[in-house]
């Protein structure tokens, strides 16, 4: 299994309803991201890079060094877990990206984020 195959993204989303203010079209959802190494060689998180869409189509395009700060390195076996948060407009979107990664022998790869639903609870069915 090569690298970029092997880092499996799994995601958990919260609404969080405290900071939101809908009457304004502000609605805060945090995400919980683990980035797991199946490979059999460490690798380190370089970038991110994100897509956010409301639904009026609204996108919202998100770049930069590493996440929440770090540049985390990931040996094999190993997972790395952090929160951030996201604002859209509207009750309902998506999110999806990818993450630059470099394995331990030097190989520059993205590791894709599937597109996951931001949702205010109850408005899909």
């Amino acid at each position: 299994m090569n690298a970029k195959d092997a880092i499996k993204i799994d995601t958990h989303i919260d609404y969080l309803e405290s900071e939101s203010q809908p009457d304004a079209g502000r609605y805060v959802f945090a995400y919980t991201i683990t980035i797991s190494n199946q490979s059999e060689e460490a690798a380190r998180l370089l970038a991110r890079h994100w897509v956010i869409t409301d639904a009026h189509g609204k996108i919202q395009e998100v770049q930069g060094a590493g996440v929440v700060g770090e540049t985390p390195h990931i040996p094999p076996g190993h997972a790395f877990r952090y929160t951030s948060a996201a604002m859209i407009e509207t009750p309902v979107g998506t999110m999806e990206g990818a993450y630059q990664m470099r394995s331990e022998s030097g190989e520059l790869f993205d590791a894709k984020i599937p597109a996951f639903t931001l949702a205010v609870p109850r408005t899909l069915h």
